[in-house]
């Protein structure tokens, strides 16, 4: 009510003719005061940089806390005859991605049967999501999850022998990048009664599904261990009674000429990368390097082929002691 002075807020302007009228009530005043400077994208939480750096400050927490004992990030078998080798050679599976309204032909029909008889779940996805989950279109509709190898320690190895009761038998590789060499070497291992196979975080081959698929199920009887430092780990294998032997085309001792008393006891086989061979930290650390003899019109042997050769020759002079 006009000029009821009792209403909150009710003023009357000098000058004008006009009654008392409401006024704010200091509102505008505090919408006027300031509220510092504006935050930075980062610190908004709408914003999307905001979000970015969230993405990334949880990767680096999950990093600064070390990767958990032979942890590897999951991958993915794309392809329909991939998918069918993958499961006939049995690799461990978490689940089988298949496309909606995907064409079954031979193949998708072959990996839905092996997976239903394994146990493995199947999961009907959209094809945007199979190219997200396979980083790409490439995946023909179909694609098998690998969970992460469980690495063990390159003592486990040492252990594996002891509780066996034989000498130990222990193939190390020096940076050999090949997924499908350390498979076959895995394999080799495994054929010919080694006690496990050690590789280098770094500049190495890992066991990915590739590893896997060439092990040809071996990678499941047979432990691959991991370590930081090879150098150190063979000292290692020393102190604990092993003879490390190195694989060199340039090696002072042929192959068969190998005592048999040392291939009878602990022993350790290094084998080099498929080009540079041997590096010479570890080869100074073999306390013997050994040659294969091949033809003169052969440079040299694969290092899965070498290893098989080798393994097979050590199990050859074990068998006759």
């Amino acid at each position: 009510m006009a000029g009821n002075s009792q209403r909150r807020g009710a003023m009357r302007k000098p000058g004008t003719k006009k009654g008392p009228t409401v006024g704010s009530g200091g509102q505008r005043r505090q919408m006027l005061e300031g509220r510092g400077p504006t935050p930075k994208a980062v610190d908004r939480p709408k914003h999307k940089a905001h979000k970015v750096a969230k993405k990334a400050e949880a990767s680096a927490t999950v990093s600064t806390r070390g990767p958990r004992r032979g942890a590897r990030s999951t991958e993915f078998v794309m392809g329909r005859n991939s998918v069918v080798d993958a499961l006939v050679a049995r690799l461990p599976v978490t689940a089988l991605y298949v496309a909606l309204g995907i064409d079954a032909d031979d193949r998708i029909r072959e990996a839905l049967r092996i997976a239903g008889n394994r146990g493995v779940p199947i999961i009907e996805s959209s094809r945007t999501e199979l190219d997200r989950l396979c980083e790409g279109p490439h995946h023909q509709g179909i694609a098998l999850n690998i969970p992460a190898y469980e690495y063990a320690d390159a003592d486990d190895l040492l252990v594996r022998a002891s509780n066996a009761g034989v000498a130990a038998l222990i193939v190390a590789l020096d940076g050999v990048t090949d997924p499908r060499n350390l498979g076959a070497i895995v394999r080799s291992a495994a054929a010919f009664g080694a006690h496990g196979v050690v590789v280098p975080e770094r500049r190495s081959a890992g066991m990915t599904a590739a590893a896997w698929k060439t092990s040809a199920g071996a990678a499941a009887r047979i432990p691959v261990a991991r370590t930081t430092n090879l150098t150190r780990a063979l000292q290692a294998y020393q102190k604990a009674g092993c003879f490390v032997v190195g694989l060199d085309s340039d090696g002072e001792v042929n192959l068969p000429a190998l005592d048999v008393e040392l291939a009878c006891g602990p022993l350790v086989v290094v084998v080099g990368s498929e080009g540079k061979g041997l590096s010479r930290l570890v080869s100074e650390t073999c306390d013997q390097i050994v040659s294969i003899p091949i033809t003169r019109d052969t440079e040299s042997l694969n290092a899965g082929i070498a290893a098989g050769v080798a393994l097979y020759g050590i199990s050859v002079s074990r068998a006759r002691a």
